[in-house]
């Protein structure tokens, strides 16, 4: 998303593609280290494959939420550049909320939740300041 203001013909489109598209590699990537790490310690199996991919199956799914922002965009009449920002702030609040939840979840104190929050938005922002570097 970063990139995304030098798409080409269709930005939409490629931007819904890209997200996509990034969230099964990353998938992909988690799945075979995790399986790399399980195969130096045990023998792998059909079933380890399964049920690895379906505990990564979160990292496709955050891809979902930008991809539909930027699918949708057109809608409130943004051009390419808009729909680009409006898919990496629905990132960037997935990320905060995910993490935030994900603390809870680990049975966190709120502290920790709070920490957990500010420093995947402090990562977004770094992310923000990427894209406006990159673009000019």
């Amino acid at each position: 998303m970063v990139g995304a203001g030098t798409l080409g013909k269709y930005p939409r489109l490629e931007l819904v593609a890209l997200l996509l598209g990034t969230g099964v590699v990353f998938w992909a990537a988690h799945v075979f280290s995790r399986l790399f790490g399980a195969r130096m310690v045990n023998r792998l199996s059909w079933d380890v494959v399964r049920s690895t991919s379906k505990e990564e199956r979160p990292i496709i799914k955050a891809a979902v939420p930008p991809a539909v922002a930027a699918a949708v965009a057109p809608l409130f009449g943004l051009g390419a550049t808009g729909i680009a920002w409006l898919a990496l702030a629905v990132a960037l609040i997935g990320q905060v909320g995910w993490a935030t939840v994900a603390a809870s979840r680990a049975g966190a104190p709120r502290r920790l939740m709070i920490l957990a929050g500010v420093i995947n938005l402090f990562l977004g922002l770094l992310i923000v300041l990427l894209k406006v570097g990159l673009q000019h």
